[in-house]
């Protein structure tokens, strides 16, 4: 059964007094918002051969924030009533000190819409969910004989905000969130290896409860798993490694992207603090994170501040170009806000956050890149990692990964760690493949205890000089 539309300041919270709290509370201050969230999901497991788990939540509270200088009062509640609003407004008064602040100029508004505000749990009714996911187990058990456990999952979310500003400006946002995801695990002569695929973005769930796209997530995910079922111990030492398009830039995302974010290089923290302007990579290499692009898991119509999101461009051929921003360092930096200021939820402030995360594509033919290799590794697949944001130094793991010597692809090789720093990596980049490709919708962000989806992208690309960490010499 379909939910009230979700009207905040029609019921909850009467438009008039919210504003005279909200006007109260940012008094002196030079920035501030109240932000009302609404959130539901679903997600189903099923898990050797049985549904092992169908939870469904709903949350639904606010966030009332105002800023002064660099100190920002925040309070927030799951009760949305103008006493609770008054409440946290005394909270958050104790930031703004005796004020003395200019209040900063509204978001410039946008009608941009980057998804569909439908519902995407109830697209599918529950039996239809678990129907699929049945499917989905017998279908991936039926592709091979060495197939020996299956866990498919299904998640949908609806998120919906409204953002209302001290001078009367109300933004509202409705973001759906879809995934399914397969993972296999094989064995063979005593031996098992693992191999998942999966993906999404904000839409709904039609196509994706369609055999079409599931049959291929459920085949990419036994090829992963009999691909390191034949991989052999990986080499260790210094090597050229290429990285293949979609997925691995995760990579960039991590040992690069949070570099670029507003708050370190406000701060100084960042191995990239103070060096716009110059040069931070090999030629032709261009990065922008862009919130713009329709239906990607990172994308979205405004950011949690109710600035328009919008295509950054942070590194270009070669050169630092930008930084990703909220409001609050845009302007104690003297910039302009990027549209990537998000959060978590209502119970969290809004930070500096990316979206989708991409390096443009160049010229070359990715087979003629993984052919100059030498002695080195080609990496397809990437699984989790680790960054240090003040100086760029990150440990990846891989999922999938081959061997290269002479320019042949060899064997393939597991426990492949990659190990490097970030604007070093940058530098050493000597080749850029024509087929950037986006990942299909699998990632989180975690930073500062808040977690975000986003999307990464890039090409082939062909580096010197990363430390490949294996279990042989």
């Amino acid at each position: 059964m379909a939910q009230d539309p979700f009207q905040p300041f029609e019921t909850a919270l009467p438009m008039d007094e919210a504003l005279g709290v909200l006007q109260t509370a940012t008094a002196g201050a030079e920035d501030g918002e109240l932000f009302v969230e609404r959130r539901k999901s679903e997600a189903l497991v099923y898990d050797d051969g049985r549904l092992k788990t169908a939870s469904y939540d709903a949350t639904e509270g606010f966030g009332l924030r105002a800023v002064n200088g660099e100190v920002a009062g925040y309070a927030h509640s799951t009760d949305v009533s103008i006493p609770a609003l008054r409440r946290a407004s005394e909270t958050v008064r104790l930031a703004v000190g005796d004020g003395g602040g200019t209040f900063a100029e509204p978001p410039k508004p946008s009608n941009a819409r980057l998804y569909s505000d439908s519902d995407p749990i109830d697209s599918a009714t529950f039996p239809v969910k678990v129907d699929t996911l049945r499917e989905i187990d017998a279908f991936a058990r039926a592709l091979d004989s060495r197939v020996v456990q299956v866990t498919a999952t299904l998640a949908a979310a609806l998120q919906e905000v409204e953002i209302l500003r001290p001078d009367g400006v109300r933004v509202r946002d409705v973001r759906p969130m879809t995934r399914v995801n397969v993972s296999v695990i094989v064995e063979q002569n005593g031996r098992r290896e693992t191999g998942t695929a999966g993906g999404g973005g904000r839409v709904g769930l039609d196509g994706l409860i369609d055999p079409a796209d599931w049959q291929g997530k459920a085949r990419e995910a036994l090829r992963i798993a009999l691909v390191n079922l034949e991989a052999v111990p990986a080499p260790a030492g210094v090597m050229e490694v290429a990285l293949g398009p979609g997925w691995p830039g995760i990579l960039l995302h991590e040992a690069i992207g949070h570099g670029l974010e507003g708050d370190f290089n406000r701060k100084g923290s960042s191995a990239f603090a103070g060096l716009m302007g110059k040069q931070v990579a090999a030629r032709g290499v261009t990065v922008v994170d862009d919130g713009t692009i329709p239906d990607r898991r990172g994308s979205i119509s405004v950011d949690d501040e109710g600035t328009p999101s919008r295509r950054t461009v942070l590194i270009e051929d070669g050169f630092l170009t930008g930084y990703m921003q909220d409001r609050q360092n845009a302007r104690l930096m003297g910039m302009e806000p990027t549209g990537n200021g998000r959060r978590q939820s209502y119970a969290h402030k809004p930070m500096p956050r990316m979206t989708n995360t991409i390096m443009l594509g160049g010229d070359a033919n990715p087979d003629d890149l993984v052919s100059e290799i030498k002695n080195g590794i080609w990496a397809v697949g990437f699984g989790g990692g680790q960054v240090d944001i003040t100086n760029g130094k990150f440990v990846f793991s891989c999922t999938e990964a081959y061997r290269v010597e002479n320019g042949k692809v060899g064997a393939p090789v597991k426990g492949v760690t990659l190990i490097g720093d970030g604007p070093s990596a940058l530098t050493r980049i000597r080749g850029l493949g024509n087929d950037m490709a986006l990942d299909p919708g699998l990632g989180n962000c975690g930073k500062d205890g808040q977690w975000v989806p986003v999307g990464v992208g890039q090409p082939t690309v062909l580096m010197d000089g990363l430390t490949v960490g294996g279990s042989s010499a």
